[in-house]
């Protein structure tokens, strides 16, 4: 399995922002990463700047968003959702998308319910649990899908 160290993940992140930039055909998994980096104006400039932002760190602590952490999260769900894996993900992505009237809303929906387990399964030290992952999908769909 590929395990891409955080300078490649950044690295990948410029290199296909400024492919695009440029004119140039993407492919792979370039495709979804432009469409969540257009999603997100706000990392332009950023995007724009990669000898002052490659090794910048953004410490949660001081409330700041990890841009390239929020990016990877959308190509993680934009995976999932095209696999369906965990089985049923990618009709609650779909009800959840229907009910924001948009993709991206959606997606951040699915993200917050993501990082949580995550964040739990590195405090526990536990595996990946599918069910709980699908159990804060449904809960906010339940809650009308809105934020």
């Amino acid at each position: 399995m590929f395990n891409p160290s955080r300078d490649q993940v950044r690295q990948f992140f410029f290199h296909t922002w400024a492919k695009y930039r440029a004119g140039q055909p993407l492919a792979g998994a370039e495709v979804p990463a432009l469409d969540a980096i257009l999603a997100h104006p706000e990392y332009h400039a950023m995007l724009d700047d990669p000898e002052r932002y490659r090794d910048r760190d953004y410490p949660p602590e001081l409330g700041e968003t990890n841009p390239f952490m929020h990016l990877s999260m959308h190509l993680a769900i934009a995976e999932q959702v095209s696999i369906d894996q965990p089985v049923g993900l990618r009709a609650r992505y779909q009800r959840l998308a229907e009910s924001c009237g948009d993709a991206m809303p959606a997606q951040h929906q699915i993200m917050d319910c993501l990082a949580e387990m995550i964040w739990q399964a590195q405090r526990s030290g536990a595996q990946y649990d599918a069910a709980a992952y699908l159990a804060c999908i449904d809960r906010k769909l339940g809650a009308g899908g809105s934020r």
